[in-house]
């Protein structure tokens, strides 16, 4: 296993006075540089240990004792527009079967569409092994737009959050509202990617028996909540209108026919806003249109360590336009920004994690040569 890049002690230690309505001060640690546009990673269990996706297709590991190294048998992708090696996460299978799950973009029939697969992680020889396709979002279309892909589990399934791959119909046609397409939804299989029989639109003529919720534009973060066993997800709005939503069982969550963004092109408002009867299930929180407040999201986690006392069940957020990482007070669904950790440091941010030993932040920058962050008390 080829290293990389060297583990770097805390050269950054730079200390970043306390965040507004907090009393804690942090400071940050630069655990890695160089990564080529990473995109997702995830925690390893029996050594704390975290697993990196780069967009471009490869794949390395971080461990404090080796710095960042390769991983070989990465799946083919590709990495036009927003496609590529997208998310990770380990399987609540790893202890047994050392199985991660994978979210990447390759072609098909129609164009392009995100993969989700699984594979085993051999780290003596630092590799991936005996990759296994276990569902192809359909339809395949055109474009290299709004691919999503956050996974995550839940009571034994697999979840995974997919965009609306761009389109620019704000009709009731558009692909979103439309059952037969799991462009723009929520699915849930089980672990070996079959559709589970309680689904709510297996029996439903014409509908995809995997989606467990619908109308969502482009998925960028999810994670369930530490209490309430909801699965939480932010995703992308037009010009704006960016939102954080609590996953419903069957749900249609608006897009494109209830929306708080505006058109790009000329700031109209192509639908109302989310409001009361509409059908559609509101966001638990959003931000306004326009690019001057928009909350444009990538990766989020609640906080369950202990080395950030006052922070315990705040909802950590990704910005990538803005620059930093967004920090939440959260109490029964409601959402109120309490800090801007990283604000001014100019790094897109891509994912968040917390260290499941040492409860310290850890945090994904985006772009070529980003580096991968620790925040410690």
């Amino acid at each position: 296993m080829r290293s990389l890049w060297i583990l770097l002690p805390a050269v950054a230690a730079l200390f970043l006075g306390a965040p507004a309505k907090s009393d804690r001060a942090y400071s940050v640690e630069t655990l890695a540089e160089g990564l080529e546009r990473p995109w997702g990673m995830a925690f390893l269990p029996d050594r704390g240990d975290l697993i990196i996706t780069l967009r471009g297709g490869g794949m390395v590991l971080w461990s404090a004792e080796h710095g960042v190294t390769e991983i070989e048998g990465a799946p083919r992708v590709v990495s036009q527009g927003q496609g590529g090696l997208l998310d990770v996460a380990v399987g609540p299978d790893y202890a047994d079967r050392g199985v991660v799950y994978l979210a990447w973009v390759d072609r098909v029939e129609g164009g392009t569409t995100t993969h989700v697969g699984r594979a085993r992680l051999d780290r003596g020889a630092g590799a991936l092994t005996d990759l296994e396709v276990l569902h192809v979002v359909t339809p395949g279309m055109p474009g290299g737009g709004h691919f999503g892909s956050r996974i995550v589990f839940h009571d034994g399934f697999l979840y995974a959050g997919f965009g609306d791959r761009n389109s620019k119909d704000f009709t009731a046609n558009h692909i979103s509202q439309d059952l037969g397409s799991e462009n723009g939804s929520v699915i849930r299989l089980t672990l070996d990617g079959e559709i589970p029989a309680d689904n709510p639109f297996v029996d439903q003529e014409g509908a995809a028996g995997a989606i467990w919720s619908y109308g969502h534009r482009n998925i960028q973060a999810m994670t369930v909540h530490p209490e309430t066993g909801a699965i939480w997800l932010a995703e992308h709005g037009e010009s704006g209108g960016d939102e954080v939503n609590i996953v419903q069982r069957g749900g249609n969550f608006g897009w494109p026919l209830a929306s708080f963004g505006v058109n790009y092109r000329d700031g109209s408002r192509f639908s109302p806003p989310h409001q009361p009867g509409d059908g559609f299930i509101a966001p638990a929180h959003h931000w306004p249109a326009g690019r001057t407040e928009h909350f444009p999201p990538s990766g989020m986690a609640f906080y369950t360590g202990e080395a950030f006392a006052d922070w315990q069940g705040h909802l950590m957020i990704g910005n990538l336009y803005h620059r930093y990482l967004g920090l939440f007070s959260e109490s029964d669904g409601e959402l109120v920004e309490v800090a801007r950790l990283l604000d001014g440091e100019g790094l897109r941010i891509r994912d968040v994690a917390v260290g499941p030993e040492d409860g310290f932040i850890y945090v994904l920058a985006d772009g070529p040569g980003a580096p991968l962050l620790r925040l410690v008390p």
